[in-house]
């Protein structure tokens, strides 16, 4: 298959330069599903780039029979943040403009659907596929507003500009995939959300977090809270139906590296998942064990961040991925305390059982900065 190819602009500087975005888009030669991945949404965050480009190379050597549907792909989602520096490192999480993080900035028309309830009751007697039909069709209207309100002569701050053009791509997708890593270091793993258990099986991964809380209009958050509030309704009115519709934030590593085993296994899984979904028909896929594989998910609300209760430097920190017991030695502070007296090193111990899953890649903390977090 051959992908066509689209250039997006997205914002022209002040020299007169312009920042785009590029799209891939596979289609199939039967209808079906349509999956949107992009990668790199943070700056330092950067091996999505690697997965997406090798998903490229390796769906132009498939004859289009064995795709149903579309698969759409952006890497360097977001050349903002890809190109920010502070010396030598990967910055990039925040848009510097406004401060603001950006996967906090997205447009969710679950908070503006006031009639959520009359819509649903209007759909008690239709099937699946036409009630879905029905309601991204009001979203849309919704979305609509946005590209007015940009368009108006006041127009509209640079992340909602941003926003409205990322979203664009995806609001009629059925499988959504962003892929992110650690800004600093971590394992594989992903954001599930509920009632998505069984597809996360798909991904084979070892760990996952179960959301039972949300940070506030993230992208995943943006595209997939909409269809779980009507799920709910529908369900609170004795119609209970799953749309065929996943958002998922995968996780693979670590920032500001392409770790080869982190992008050999992120194409394999993504392969997995959209082979399992029915969007590519290729050998050797989905594996059989994918319905009984197991996915430790840990809810949300029990990830528990370790934080520096004075300033100083990090030393004998357990290794990433690590399965420790509370009251397991965790770490130490090297605190210089500047008060004539000696150096004092700082034990920290672990307050429950979990699993190591992101740590600080600056072993150098001011006090309150982050450390690591257990799952």
């Amino acid at each position: 298959m051959i992908p066509t190819i689209s250039t997006i602009p997205i914002q022209q500087l002040t020299s007169g330069d312009r920042l785009s975005i590029q799209v891939y888009k596979f289609t199939g030669a039967n209808p079906g599903k349509k999956a949107y991945l992009q990668a790199n949404l943070h700056g330092a965050e950067i091996v999505g780039n690697a997965v997406i480009h090798q998903l490229i190379e390796f769906l132009t050597t498939l004859d289009d029979t064995k795709l149903a549907g579309e698969i759409w792909l952006v890497p360097v989602c977001n050349p903002l943040s890809t190109n920010q520096r502070t010396h030598f490192f990967s910055t990039g999480r925040y848009n510097i403009y406004d401060g603001k993080d950006w996967n906090r900035i997205y447009w969710d028309y679950e908070k503006e659907c006031e009639d959520l309830e009359d819509f649903a009751k209007s759909q008690l007697n239709l099937e699946p596929p036409e009630i879905r039909q029905n309601y991204l069709e009001r979203i849309q209207t919704a979305f609509k507003k946005q590209f007015e309100k940009i368009q108006s002569p006041s127009s509209a701050p640079f992340s909602e500009r941003y926003r409205y053009q990322l979203q664009s791509l995806c609001l009629d997708a059925n499988y959504v995939i962003d892929i992110h890593s650690s800004s600093n270091q971590a394992i594989d793993y992903l954001y599930c959300f509920q009632s998505r258990e069984e597809s996360a099986k798909a991904f084979l991964l070892d760990y996952g977090i179960l959301m039972n809380e949300y940070d506030g209009d993230a992208f995943d958050e943006a595209f997939m809270k909409p269809w779980l509030a009507l799920e709910k309704k529908l369900a609170e009115l004795g119609k209970v139906i799953q749309f065929d519709i996943d958002s998922w934030t995968l996780e693979l590593g670590s920032g500001m590296v392409m770790n080869p085993n982190s992008v050999k296994k992120g194409i394999f899984r993504i392969k997995n998942y959209l082979a399992q979904k029915g969007v590519l028909k290729i050998p050797g896929f989905p594996l059989e064990s994918t319905p009984s594989h197991k996915v430790n998910l840990t809810i949300k609300s029990q990830i528990k961040k370790y934080y520096a209760s004075t300033g100083g430097m990090i030393q004998s920190r357990v290794e990433l991925g690590s399965s420790i017991q509370a009251g397991q030695l965790l770490y130490q502070l090297l605190s210089f305390n500047k008060t004539e007296e000696l150096p004092t090193v700082i034990d920290i111990y672990a307050e429950a059982d979990g699993l190591v899953f992101d740590v600080s890649t600056n072993h150098a903390v001011n006090e309150g900065e982050y450390i690591l977090s257990v799952m």
